[in-house]
């Protein structure tokens, strides 16, 4: 039996994706995650053989979800089911450790197919992705100059879940509780995060979340 944890913010695509998986012999949905941050304590509690993650959700967006699932799971097999197809957003999954990346619009055609090669412990990837991978665009042969670009890297993994919250509309107190940190704590993270990134404003803040994929707007 391949148990299966399913993560996105809305209840309509989690039944649709549901209904898909469970209609196929030998897999079983475990466990269903509404955002990032359930989706990373589902993950370590249930332990899935294969876990699709949104891209898009709040709280914790997919990307940093995907990260801290590696980083206390590290064998965990993760498919990246997603609307965007941008050149930053994929070498950002990539990068992350995803096994598979799939566009919504492709999952009526490629879901089974996708959950069925990570099954198999192969990947699966658009063709969009798989052309960026041909033509080198990651730029293998040289890693330490491709991620020192990425913008994400200037962050720590607790600065980019408070930037996310803090786009997201939550004031200092609400970030605080999230992330169960002191009101103090979570208002020196704020501060340091808008030095280190020389910014003036939270609306500042939110344009770099939009910016660098930290938030997406639909």
């Amino acid at each position: 039996m391949l148990r299966i944890l399913i993560a996105d913010d809305h209840e309509f695509a989690r039944r649709g994706v549901r209904a898909v998986l469970e209609s196929h012999s030998g897999w079983e949905v475990c466990g269903e995650a509404k955002d990032g941050r359930e989706s990373v304590e589902l993950a370590t509690k249930l332990r899935p053989d294969l876990i699709l993650l949104d891209i898009g959700m709040p709280n914790l967006n997919g990307l940093e979800a995907t990260r801290q699932i590696l980083s206390v799971l590290p064998e965990a097999v993760i498919l990246v089911l997603t609307m965007h197809d941008a050149d930053h957003v994929i070498k950002e999954v990539l990068r992350a450790g995803a096994r598979g990346f799939l566009l919504k619009s492709d999952a009526g055609r490629d879901l089974v197919a996708a959950v069925e090669a990570l099954q198999r412990q192969r990947t699966f990837f658009t063709t969009k992705v798989s052309q960026m991978i041909l033509e080198g665009y990651l730029d293998h042969q040289n890693p330490e100059s491709s991620n020192a670009n990425t913008s994400g890297n200037l962050l720590t993994t607790r600065e980019r879940e408070v930037i996310q919250l803090l786009a997201e509309g939550k004031t200092s107190k609400e970030v605080a509780a999230t992330l169960r940190l002191s009101v103090k704590t979570a208002e020196t993270h704020r501060t340091n995060l808008m030095r280190k990134l020389d910014l003036h404003s939270v609306a500042d803040l939110t344009r770099y979340a939009v910016r660098n994929g930290i938030v997406q707007v639909f």
